[in-house]
């Protein structure tokens, strides 16, 4: 798998309440971790036991030296990770609200990134099973696949708005639920999730899946039914990065159907994805507490067993 888009480094603080404008609040924690859409998916994948690559753009800054260290802890293949020279890193601001489980971000953008002349990123995505990519990783794999005879599966996180973004060739089409209806809903048209998700199949996505917070997660494919998987009980400290897990576990939960060492197709692929990004969200940052694959398959046999005793 290969993912392609941002990786920034933030800073995370963690407060009671949100202050007030020229209000000092004194944090519970503050602490520092590797983010990015597209670089959270690929740590995710990579915990989950998925050979994994990550391709983008940061800056000859020590905030990329130690977001290139983090990914390569976690057995992220960066040799497709650029480093522009003059350049800064992506970084971001993240304050989390404990009363309220939510979070404000403030981000400074990094370098673009070109794939024109970075031959390594360009074999990366040449040779992949799943291409997934962030709102920045989308427009520059979409140009490089589309010259390809046999470009690989592409999975897309649709979470933020992808300017000239168009569904035909995408084989996994990820949005929030926010964003699915912003983009899909209609006037004076139903526009409950299932018919959200119809229109984005009839548009061309394979599958389409949306993350809807404590809802769970939704999918529907071309030739099905609405499916769902819901969110496990659980101790939630911070929804930070969750969707992003989500989206690495998605892809990686459909490699482990095809590889046969999951079960249960979407829905079991789905229910996998979900029980990762909610374990995840025990932890402040959005990867120090992604479990590995087969504590998640020890999870979902547990809800199975639970299941069957309240049945």
């Amino acid at each position: 798998m290969v993912f392609v888009g941002v990786a920034t480094e933030d800073a995370i603080a963690v407060v009671d309440r949100y202050p007030a404008a020229d209000e000092r609040v004194v944090a519970d924690d503050v602490l520092f971790a590797g983010g990015g859409p597209a670089a959270t998916a690929a740590v995710a994948a990579a915990r989950l036991g998925i050979e994994v690559a990550l391709v983008a753009a940061i800056g000859d800054d020590d905030a990329g030296e130690r977001v290139i260290a983090d990914l390569e802890r976690e057995g992220v293949d960066v040799s497709g990770v650029v480093v522009v020279p003059g350049e800064r890193t992506a970084r971001s601001v993240v304050v989390i609200s404990g009363q309220h489980q939510e979070r404000a971000i403030s981000n400074r953008p990094g370098p673009a990134l070109q794939l024109g002349d970075h031959g390594v990123a360009r074999a990366l995505i040449e040779s992949a099973r799943w291409v997934h990519v962030d709102q920045h990783g989308w427009a520059p794999v979409r140009e490089y696949i589309d010259t390809m005879v046999s470009p690989p599966r592409l999975s897309v996180d649709a979470g933020n708005d992808i300017p000239g973004y168009r569904q035909v060739g995408t084989a996994v089409y990820a949005p929030t639920m926010s964003a699915l209806v912003a983009h899909y809903g209609a006037p004076d048209q139903d526009n409950d999730v299932e018919a959200l998700l119809r229109r984005a199949v009839v548009d061309g996505a394979e599958v389409a899946v949306a993350t809807s917070g404590a809802e769970g997660s939704f999918a529907l494919t071309n030739d099905g039914a609405l499916i769902r998987a819901t969110i496990p009980p659980g101790p939630i400290v911070s929804t930070l990065g969750a969707g992003d897990v989500f989206h690495g576990a998605l892809i990686a939960g459909l490699v482990r159907l095809e590889d046969g060492t999951i079960t249960g197709g979407l829905h079991g692929a789905l229910e996998y994805a979900t029980v990762v990004a909610s374990l995840s969200c025990a932890g402040v940052d959005g990867r120090s507490r992604i479990p590995d694959h087969l504590q998640t398959v020890e999870f979902l046999q547990g809800m199975t067993q639970q299941r069957g005793k309240s049945a």
